[in-house]
């Protein structure tokens, strides 16, 4: 990756299927997730690492087994390590993930929507 401006609205333009992140960046030993998505993922967690969700268009839902946490554009959460969630989004919204190297979308869970790694925009 060179030492460019990445214009988002661009990037997310260069694909369109949903549940399939495209990086974007990496920041020492994380990496820039840019996905659209609609409908609902799997229940599945991370072990080794926090993800962090950011809006960038639209409206989302993460579900844990105790809470939901509803997420519009401009904001962001968090998901600890360890902690089982599924996201959810009645309409296409798109969204920047932040997540370590190697981390597989559906974590241990698998099934069809585990996408492969390291795919570039």
């Amino acid at each position: 990756m060179q030492n460019n401006k990445i214009n988002l609205k661009e990037k997310f333009s260069l694909f369109s299927k949903y549940w399939a992140p495209h990086i974007i960046a990496e920041m020492n030993d994380h990496q820039f997730k840019l996905v659209k998505i609609k409908g609902e993922f799997i229940w599945h967690e991370h072990k080794n690492s926090d993800e962090t969700f950011i809006v960038v268009e639209g409206d989302m839902e993460i579900k844990f087994n105790d809470k939901i946490v509803k997420l519009s554009q401009g904001e962001m959460f968090i998901v600890k390590k360890g902690v089982p969630h599924k996201t959810v989004s009645e309409n296409e919204c798109r969204i920047m993930i932040i997540e370590a190297k190697g981390v597989v979308n559906t974590g241990e869970s698998g099934g069809s929507l585990t996408t492969p790694n390291d795919v570039w925009i």
